[in-house]
């Protein structure tokens, strides 16, 4: 998947996610491999914001592998599995990773 797709469907997915109960959430996603790039995924004020740009007041970075990133965003893989078996990079707070996941997950429909 192309970077601008990654960018769009993380905006499609921030757009259905349930930020209620979320005060304050910066989390920096780097993304390696063929389609490799940097965005950003902030909640603040009750909005949610994912920009293509290096975060430097983050309270975590995640990085992954583009085909990685797909799938996570299709529910297709665990983020915390990913994290177990090395797929997946955290720098900082795991907490506030393991939240940006269960955001991610919010915003997935089911089909």
């Amino acid at each position: 998947m192309k970077f601008a797709n990654i960018l769009k469907k993380a905006r499609a997915l921030a757009a259905e996610a349930d930020i209620s109960g979320v005060d304050f959430l910066a989390v920096q996603i780097n993304i390696e491999g063929e389609e490799n790039g940097v965005f950003y995924v902030e909640v603040k004020d009750g909005r949610i914001s994912v920009e293509p740009y290096e975060y430097y007041d983050r309270q975590c970075a995640i990085t992954i592998s583009d085909a990685d990133f797909s799938k996570l965003m299709r529910g297709k893989l665990d983020a915390v599995k990913a994290y177990d078996e090395g797929r997946l990079r955290v720098e900082g707070d795991a907490g506030r990773a393991l939240q940006f996941s269960d955001l991610l997950k919010s915003g997935l429909k089911i089909e």
